[in-house]
């Protein structure tokens, strides 16, 4: 997808970018920004983490325009996600296939006709300097575009596609990036760049989902099949050794998660539960394996996202790289310990107060963001590396007696 983006994209953002300057000299399709927005579509395609991250925003846009209706456009091996957070109905979120060119072009064309269905008249771009994105949100036909725009920024050309600029600021959590995105459609049309306000008093928590006790007993009733032995009053630890196949450089050390689970094992009354796709089933079988301990219960490919949070539920806390699920494990109360190394926690920590943060803060971090498309030109992960067993274990065991950790 990064190699359409580039090469593929381009060329379209600039083609269409010389037909909106040209609606714009010849007043055809003028913006109308003090439009009150009545279909808003949310785009943000790729990152599942960030689908929850842009809850607040999405809350705060319905708090402005309560008789707004709210759509969301991802792609479709992602659309369990948007689920999670319950504020878009389910016919409302949009789908694009990405499984081949064909499917991406025909399902482009199915979001053209749904938009106009679906009169949607206000787009917000949630991805950082994607081009395929701002295309889409220029072929929306809605009159009302607001994203990320480079100023005077080199490269990152996604083209002028926009009404409402929003200057992207890396120095800031990126709740408050989706934020200033909804502010924006509020800001002064002559205001350069977009959009100035304060971040302090910004209401930004996620809601907490809960488990029937139905739901849980199924989960307690899947860990019991897979060793009898495991019942209610063992302490469940969760493992996530994986990460996006988009940035494998996120990832901790696959020999560390292994020798830390054998560690938390010499506890008895531990049992770790390993989490993850079923692609990811060679990773826990690794582990597995070194620890040679029943205790230790591989579920990659088992759990459908719901049933994530439903173990989340029944579980003290979860150990992971900053991935997708260290933010949908913030949607329930487990503690969660992120180890962070390409990128920076200062723009991606969970929205959790039950969160502890593990980062070396190597000079070279973060090597991935917006700018790069999260392509890193790093061979050797030495920022996750550097972290080690004898520091990560102690945090842990501090949670698992109820101690306080640093943040």
């Amino acid at each position: 997808m990064r190699r359409i983006d580039y090469h593929v994209g381009i060329p379209v953002c600039f083609l269409l970018t010389a037909i909106v300057k040209l609606q714009r000299l010849f007043n055809f399709k003028s913006p109308q920004p003090r439009e009150k927005p009545r279909n808003v579509l949310f785009i943000e395609l790729v990152e599942m983490g960030s689908t929850v991250i842009a809850y607040p925003a999405m809350r705060e846009l319905k708090r402005r325009y309560p008789d707004a209706n709210l759509y969301f456009l991802l792609f479709k091996e992602i659309e369990e996600t948007v689920e999670l957070v319950e504020i878009i109905p389910k016919e409302n979120v949009f789908t694009i296939r990405k499984k081949s060119a064909f499917s991406v072009v025909k399902d482009t064309l199915k979001f053209m006709r749904l938009c106009r269905i679906k009169k949607i008249d206000t787009v917000i771009n949630l991805q950082m300097f994607v081009r395929y994105s701002s295309i889409l949100s220029y072929l929306s036909g809605a009159k009302t575009r607001v994203g990320f725009f480079r100023y005077n920024q080199e490269g990152i050309y996604t083209g002028d596609l926009l009404t409402h600029r929003v200057i992207y600021n890396p120095h800031i959590h990126t709740v408050y990036s989706f934020m200033a995105l909804v502010y924006a459609l509020d800001a002064p049309v002559e205001q350069i760049p977009m959009v100035k306000f304060p971040l302090d008093g910004h209401e930004v928590r996620l809601p907490k989902i809960t488990s029937t006790p139905a739901a849980k007993k199924r989960i307690w009733a899947l860990l019991k099949a897979l060793n009898p032995h495991i019942d209610e009053t063992k302490t469940i630890v969760v493992v996530n050794p994986n990460a996006s196949k988009l940035f494998p450089m996120r990832k901790w050390p696959l020999e560390s998660y292994a020798t830390l689970v054998k560690r938390l094992l010499e506890d008895k009354n531990i049992c770790v539960i390993i989490t993850g796709v079923q692609s990811e089933k060679p990773d826990a079988a690794f582990i597995c394996e070194f620890v040679g301990d029943n205790r230790v219960l591989d579920l990659t490919g088992k759990t459908t996202l719901k049933n994530l949070l439903d173990l989340y539920n029944i579980s003290k806390v979860l150990i992971t790289n900053d991935s997708g699920p260290a933010h949908f494990a913030s949607l329930t109360d487990i503690h969660v310990v992120v180890v962070f190394g390409p990128e920076l926690p200062a723009r991606y920590k969970p929205l959790t107060d039950n969160c502890t943060v593990i980062y070396a803060n190597y000079a070279c971090s973060p090597c991935v963001g917006p700018y790069n498309q999260r392509l890193t030109p790093c061979n050797d992960n030495l920022c996750l590396k550097a972290i080690g067993v004898e520091r990560v274990y102690p945090t842990l065991k501090a949670i698992l007696n109820n101690e306080k950790t640093g943040a």
